[in-house]
């Protein structure tokens, strides 16, 4: 009997009365594991609601906004770059991406923008794992 690991058919028949094992390399791809449905790591989009309800705090300074606005664009911006990139193994364009877009919703001076965008991207990675999938970086 013959065994190949590999299932691509053997161009050469076995041997008359032997057992020969043919073994194939495989192919070895690049580091692509499949892509989550979310695109946003959770500990990212906690960070956006946390920074977002900060605003409260600040809503009735308006002059404090240009430290305020900043800040909140930082204290969102960075972590994100770091966790989309490093956690969840995003490229440097990706990750900066939504360290941007995060960040701008965290800098918008009231609560509105940032916390429902931050709730429904950790409803989403609950349904996501709620329902059995599994990617990177969790």
């Amino acid at each position: 009997m013959s065994a190949v690991t590999n299932a691509a058919p053997s161009p050469n028949p076995p041997a008359p009365g032997g057992d020969d094992t043919i073994v194939r390399p495989t192919r070895i791809e690049p580091d692509s594991p499949p892509r989550s449905g979310v695109p946003i790591h959770p500990t990212a989009a906690l960070l956006l609601v946390a920074v977002d309800n900060l605003w409260n705090l600040a809503d009735w300074t308006v002059i404090s906004w240009a430290v305020t606005v900043p800040c909140s664009f930082a204290t969102v911006f960075l972590p994100t770059l770091m966790i989309q990139r490093l956690v969840k193994r995003d490229g440097w364009g990706r990750a900066l991406l939504f360290a941007v877009l995060l960040g701008g919703l965290a800098a918008v001076p009231t609560s509105i923008f940032g916390t429902p965008v931050g709730l429904a991207l950790l409803a989403w990675t609950g349904l996501d794992r709620l329902l059995g999938r599994k990617g990177k970086g969790r």
